[in-house]
C-alpha cells in the first residue's frame, strides 16, 4: 500500500475568507490526500489590530515598500491576530465539511523553526536611511518532520501559520508564509505545492487579468513579479529544490488549472521534448494520479483532441469514430521514491521517465498528428494503478474501451518490440501457533512454521512450472498473548503456458497443515502472442523503414496486457515503448533524447500503416 500524497497549500485570509479553498481541501481528503494547509494572515491581522484599537506599526523600505514592524513588544499581539482570528476562521470552515482539523501557529511545540533577518534598511519620517535592530523577521530554517507527520496522519487537516520560533531563543519570529509553505514542501517531501492567491497566477500585464503565465522556469517569474508577488515567484523558485510540483493558483481557488502558473525545474533540450519533460515532472505515484491525469486533458484539449478523465480516474483521449479501434494503453502511475526531474546532457532523469512516462508522452504526440481515415478510431488510456495489484484503470479500460488491437506502453527499448509476458500468481501465508517460550520442549515458533510452509509450496508450485521466477516480498510477525503469528507474501512469475487453476490447487494442497492459512491474493495468466499477427507485421516494417533490427521477447514481468487478456480473446497485443527497462524502478531511472524520439518515429509509422490497411486485414 502507497502512502497517501502530501498536499502543502499556502492560503492568505483573503483567500480563506472566500472559502472556496475549504471545499477543494475536502475533495482532496476525499480523494485520499493529506493536507498540509499554511494560513497566511495579513486580513485576520488588520481585523485583529482594529478591534483592540491598536495601530499596526509600519517600515518604510528604500525600494518604497511598507512592511509590518514586529518589533518584540507586537509579537505578542500578531500571534494573538493568528490564535484567535484566522486559525479559528480556518477550523470553523473545513470543519463544516466534516474534517478534523489542527491549527497552530508554527512556534507553538517548535513545528518550525527560524533565523532572524539581519538589520534592515528603512527609512524614517524625514525620509532618511536608518538600521533598524529589532525587527523581528526572519526565515525558516528547521522544521520538525517527526511531529508534523504525526500530526498529518491523525487529522484530516494541519494548519499551520507564521511566526516560527527562533532558533536562538528569542521571541518568535514573522516569516512569510509563502516561504513557509515552500520550506515545508521540501523538508516533508510534498508531492504538490500550491500558492493561492487573488490573482489568475502570475500575469505578464497587471492589468489584464487574462495575461497569466503559464509556464515559468527559474528567472522567468522575476520579470514579471511585484509587490507580494515577489515572494510568492521566491517560494515558488526555492520549491523546486524539491521533488513537488508547484503553482502559483487563483484567483482565491484551485479549481481552475487554466488560471496557473506552474514552475519547473529544468527546461528541455528541444521543444519536442517538451511534453515528456512535464510529465516526468508532475509526481503521479500510484493512487496520485489525477493532477496527471487533468493536466495532460488540458494539453490534449489544447490541441482540439477529444479527452476527458474517467470514472476510474483513466486519461482518455480519443481521435475518429469510426469502427476499426486502436488502443494504445498506457499509465499515468509510478512506484514510490521521487526525485527531481533534471535533463544531464541528452537524458532526462526522474522517476517514471522510463516505466512508462516515456511510453504515455509519445502515445499522447503520435494521436494529436496520426493519419486516422474516416472508418478508424485510436484512442490513448493512460490507466491508474498500474505499478500496484488493483490494475483498477486496465480493469475499467478491459470493459468500457473495446478494440481491434493494442499496444500497450511499456518499456523495451526502441528497438525492441514485446509478444507477452509472464502471469502473476501471489500467495499470502500465514502460519499461526500458541504463544509460549521458545525453549520449551519440541517448541515450534511461528516462523519456523511460516518457512516450512513457504518452502514447501514453492516446491510444489516450481514442480509444476519450472520456467516460473519466486520470491518471497514480504514477511512479518507479531505475538499476541494467546497465539504468535507470521505472515509472508510469497510471489511467482508463471510462464503463459501455465494453468493457475491447477497451481492454485498444488499451493493450497502443499500449504495444507495445522496453523497454515494459504490465501491467494492475485492469479493474472500470462500472455503471449505470435508474430504473425497485422499488428506485428506494421511494427516490421516500421522498424525496417528506420533501418532497426528488431528483438521479440516475452518479458517475465506483467503489464496491463494480462489484464485485458483476461476476457479479450483473439485481439492482437504487443508492447512497445523507449528506455532501458532494467532502469525500472531503480534511482538511475533516465531516458536518452534520442531514444525517445526513435520511439515516437517508430510508433507512428506502425500506427499510420496499420490504419492504412483494408478493414479486414486490420483485424
Amino acid at each position: 500500500m502507497t502512502a497517501k500524497p502530501l498536499y502543502v497549500i499556502k492560503a492568505g485570509s483573503a483567500t480563506l475568507d472566500v472559502g472556496a479553498v475549504h471545499r477543494e481541501v475536502a475533495l482532496l481528503v476525499t480523494r485520499g490526500a493529506r493536507v498540509l494547509l499554511v494560513a497566511g494572515g495579513a486580513t485576520g491581522i488588520e481585523r485583529h489590530y482594529r478591534s483592540a484599537g491598536r495601530p499596526m506599526p509600519q517600515l518604510r523600505l528604500a525600494n518604497g515598500d511598507s512592511v509590518r514592524y514586529c518589533r518584540p513588544e507586537e509579537m505578542r499581539h500578531l500571534v494573538d491576530a493568528y490564535e484567535q482570528v484566522t486559525l479559528p476562521s480556518v477550523e470553523q470552515g473545513l470543519a463544516a465539511h466534516g474534517l478534523r482539523v489542527f491549527t497552530a501557529v508554527a512556534s507553538r511545540g517548535g513545528l518550525v523553526s527560524g533565523r532572524a533577518n539581519r538589520p534592515l534598511k528603512a527609512l524614517n519620517a524625514d525620509d532618511r536611511p536608518v538600521i533598524v535592530r529589532d525587527h523581528r523577521a526572519g526565515v525558516p530554517s528547521d522544521v520538525d518532520t517527526v511531529q508534523l507527520a504525526a500530526l498529518l496522519d491523525a487529522y484530516d487537516v494541519v494548519c499551520v501559520s507564521p511566526p516560527v520560533r527562533d532558533e536562538a531563543g528569542g521571541t518568535p519570529l514573522n516569516v512569510d508564509a509563502d516561504v513557509l509553505a515552500a520550506v515545508l514542501s521540501n523538508a516533508l517531501d510534498a508531492d504538490h505545492l500550491r500558492l493561492v492567491t487573488g490573482s489568475a497566477g502570475l500575469l505578464t500585464d497587471p492589468n489584464d487579468p487574462g495575461s497569466t503565465l503559464l509556464d515559468a522556469y527559474p528567472g522567468d517569474g522575476a520579470r514579471y513579479a511585484g509587490g507580494r508577488m515577489r515572494q510568492k515567484v521566491r517560494a515558488a523558485e526555492m520549491a523546486l529544490s524539491g521533488s513537488a510540483d508547484v503553482a502559483i493558483a487563483g484567483p482565491h481557488t484551485m479549481a481552475e488549472p487554466e488560471n496557473w502558473t506552474r514552475f519547473w525545474r529544468t527546461r528541455e533540450p528541444g521543444a519536442d521534448l517538451g511534453l515528456l519533460t512535464k510529465v516526468v515532472s508532475v509526481p503521479s505515484v500510484s493512487g496520485d494520479e489525477a493532477e496527471l491525469a487533468a493536466y495532460l486533458a488540458d494539453w490534449c484539449r489544447e490541441r482540439g483532441l477529444d479527452a476527458e478523465v474517467d470514472a476510474a480516474g483513466n486519461l482518455v483521449a480519443t481521435r475518429g469514430r469510426g469502427p476499426r479501434r486502436l488502443l494504445l494503453l498506457g499509465h499515468l502511475d509510478t512506484v514510490p521514491h521521487r526525485w527531481p526531474a533534471e535533463w544531464r546532457g541528452d537524458e532526462l532523469w526522474g522517476r517514471g521517465s522510463v516505466d512508462a512516462k516515456g511510453s504515455l508522452a509519445n502515445f499522447l504526440e503520435v494521436l494529436a498528428h496520426a493519419q486516422i481515415p474516416e472508418d478508424g478510431q485510436l484512442r490513448v488510456v493512460g490507466a491508474v494503478e498500474e505499478e500496484v495489484s488493483s490494475s483498477k484503470g486496465a480493469f475499467h479500460a478491459r470493459d468500457h474501451y473495446p478494440a481491434d488491437a493494442v499496444v500497450i506502453g511499456e518499456p523495451s527499448g526502441s528497438g525492441t518490440l514485446t509478444l507477452g509476458y509472464f502471469g502473476l500468481f501471489k500467495l499470502r501465508v500465514t502460519a499461526s501457533v500458541p504463544s509460549g517460550h521458545s525453549a520449551g520442549m519440541d517448541a515450534v515458533s511461528a516462523p519456523d512454521l511460516l518457512v516450512r510452509a513457504l518452502d514447501d509450496i514453492r516446491s510444489a508450485v516450481l514442480k509444476e512450472a519450472s520456467d516460473a521466477l519466486s520470491a518471497i516480498i514480504d514477511v512479518s510477525s507479531e505475538t499476541g498473548r494467546a497465539r504468535h503469528r507470521a505472515v509472508g507474501v510469497l510471489n511467482f512469475r508463471v510462464p503463459p503456458s501455465a494453468g493457475l487453476e491447477h497451481l492454485r490447487t498444488v499451493a493450497l494442497g502443499a500449504g495444507d497443515r495445522e496453523g497454515v492459512d494459504v490465501e491467494v491474493l492475485r492469479a493474472t495468466p500470462g500472455h503471449a502472442g505470435g508474430r504473425s499477427s497485422t499488428l506485428v507485421k506494421v511494427f516490421s516494417r516500421a522498424f525496417g523503414q528506420a533501418d532497426i533490427r528488431p528483438r521479440f521477447v516475452v518479458k517475465k514481468g506483467t503489464s496491463d496486457m494480462n489484464t485485458l487478456a483476461t476476457t479479450w480473446r483473439d485481439v492482437p497485443m504487443v508492447a512497445y515503448g523507449p528506455g532501458d527497462s532494467t532502469l525500472d524502478h531503480t534511482d538511475e531511472e533516465r531516458i536518452g533524447s534520442m531514444e525517445y524520439r526513435t520511439a515516437r518515429s517508430v510508433l507512428a509509422d506502425a500506427v499510420n500503416r496499420w490504419f492504412a490497411l483494408d478493414e479486414g486485414l486490420a483485424r
